[in-house]
């Protein structure tokens, strides 16, 4: 016979059900205002899913059953193949289903908003399942580079626009949709590409662009590999160039790429990132030979749109699973939410977030309108900015929501733990903190007139208010800083870029009571702080008002 030794009471209940877009004020106005309205009806159905325990279930067990190589059958025939779990495929399929790998690209008509609405279902996934989005961000991003090789793409187009999930192992021939992958980084350089030594070879006597190649060499990174192709930069007598390099040979047999080890990474489990060799592997050069890295550049630049939307996602899902909490949970004798400190620490959560999917909205809006030479200079200046802010601040963010759960969110049978492992990898992939700062000085000496354009419209919001005022003249202060000694300042300023912009998002599309608290409370970018930490002038009455703003039922 067992004892009941005590009742179970003061447990908080599993947060699903809810729908992750209706219920999501601050992204749904967002979509309805950057002209993506057309998409809510999707959009409202696919947070509805994404909200199910069903969702959340296949979430867990593609974490909790990460990717198997299998590197020869049962024959000994080499055949480098990743196994995942049945989650894995139905997270994908889900995503296909979504067009979140290709929607900008294959709406039928000229609709306005088609990188709003794409990014919106991206926050959405991201909320709940991380992994699976690194292959959908990869086909997304090489698709707008394969269409400059009008043949290449031409015989790939029905499946790189497939709405389907193809899991096989198969030729392209045999294929009904494809994936694309990424593989630049080598052991001797990282984010230093210019150090690959990776060498192609022509195959036949001609060369250059949409020729045949082989490739030798490795890739220290490669995700995910058993995408149908990859996009490689490899080495010619003219420098770097880039490769369309698939997993099977035209010829139906399989490429000679070799799948040495699956990283063990700490997070984004249950996508495979893996070590390879190329053997004389079958490579189609992409682009102008020479001219690899401002090929990748192009594709960088969706991948890196695609980090601020996941760690603004991430960002949102942790935040009200600590709300959740927080509503449901007592200690010394009240509920969390009502406790005085509690509710300034997850207001000030609160404001990160909607200052986050404000700009990821925004940054997506700017890719819609490339034609604008503000938003290309949004674009160009402020996609690495905020790839660097937005990320970076994930990592603490979800570490703050995961210590509101106590201990309960230090173990992984809640998905805090998880958040938490999850949250560097945007900060790392598609360039670290430093590469992207410089980044954003590069750009700024090349479009000095763009960012002329970003420093305009700032100072246009902020004609009617002080703190905005200051932030934009400590940028502008900062530009007569010598070239030599900027490098040094790099993060201090574009964290000041950032912080600037999102001040002045939520002076336009939030209450301006609440705008202030963001303002007053992030005026100094150069000072270290912790959340929890609004000042007096951000009273109690406005703390209830941003968390209602978090919008749970």
């Amino acid at each position: 016979m067992q004892w009941q030794t005590h009742e179970i009471s003061n447990q908080v209940p599993e947060l699903t059900g809810n729908n992750l877009y209706s219920d999501d004020r601050i992204l749904s106005a967002g979509v309805q205002r950057l002209g993506a309205g057309w998409h809510a009806a999707e959009l409202t159905r696919y947070g509805a899913q994404l909200g199910s325990k069903e969702v959340w279930q296949l979430a867990d067990l593609a974490n909790r059953h990460p990717p198997e190589l299998h590197s020869y059958d049962n024959y000994g025939n080499r055949q480098d193949s990743v196994e995942f779990h049945p989650a894995w495929h139905t997270l994908l399929a889900m995503l296909r289903h979504e067009n979140l790998h290709a929607l900008p690209w294959t709406a039928s008509q000229p609709q306005p908003g088609k990188h709003v609405a794409r990014a919106a279902g991206y926050f959405l996934h991201a909320q709940v399942e991380a992994g699976s989005l690194c292959p959908t961000t990869m086909t997304f991003a090489s698709i707008p580079v394969l269409q400059q090789e009008p043949a290449l793409f031409a015989a790939l187009q029905a499946k790189l626009f497939s709405r389907q999930h193809d899991p096989r192992d198969l030729p392209l021939a045999q294929k009904n949709a494809m994936l694309i992958g990424m593989g630049m980084t080598e052991k001797q350089g990282g984010s230093d590409v210019r150090s690959n030594t990776t060498l192609a070879t022509p195959l036949t006597g001609s060369c250059g662009r949409g020729a045949d190649y082989t490739l030798t060499g490795h890739k220290w990174f490669f995700s995910a590999p058993m995408c149908d192709a990859h996009l490689v930069l490899a080495r010619t007598e003219m420098g770097l160039s880039c490769f369309f390099v698939p997993r099977w040979r035209p010829d139906g047999s399989k490429n000679s790429i070799l799948v040495q080890r699956l990283k063990d990474k700490l997070g984004n489990r249950s996508n495979s990132s893996s070590e390879v060799e190329f053997q004389d592997a079958f490579g189609i050069m992409v682009g102008a030979e020479g001219r690899g890295i401002p090929t990748i550049i192009e594709m960088a630049n969706y991948t890196r749109l695609d980090c601020v939307i996941g760690s603004a996602g991430l960002m949102r899902q942790a935040l009200l699973q600590a709300h959740h909490h927080a509503r449901h949970r007592s200690a010394f004798g009240r509920l969390l939410a009502e406790q005085a400190l509690m509710q300034n620490v997850l207001a000030d959560l609160a404001l990160e977030s909607e200052a986050a999917t404000l700009l990821m909205l925004q940054l997506a809006h700017a890719f819609d309108h490339q034609d604008d030479s503000l938003q290309r200079a949004w674009k160009r200046i402020v996609t690495p900015a905020a790839k660097f802010w937005i990320c970076k601040r994930a990592l603490e963010f979800t570490g703050e929501c995961m210590e509101i759960w106590g201990g309960n969110g230090y173990v992984e049978t809640g998905p805090m733990a998880r958040f938490y492992r999850e949250a560097p990898v945007n900060s790392i992939w598609e360039g670290s903190g430093n590469v992207m700062c410089l980044d954003v000085l590069r750009a700024i000496e090349r479009d000095t007139e763009g960012f002329a354009l970003i420093l305009e419209q700032l100072a246009a919001v902020a004609h009617n208010h002080s703190g905005l005022q200051r932030l934009v003249a400590s940028l502008k202060a900062d530009l007569s800083i010598p070239p030599d000694q900027r490098e040094s300042i790099a993060r201090r300023f574009v964290q000041k870029l950032v912080i600037t912009i999102q001040a002045s998002l939520m002076l336009q599309h939030t209450p301006a009571e609440i705008a202030d608290a963001f303002i007053n409370s992030r005026s100094d970018a150069a000072v270290g702080r912790v959340y929890g930490t609004l000042g007096e002038a951000t009273t109690a009455d406005v703390q209830r008002q941003i968390l209602q703003r978090i919008s749970l039922h």
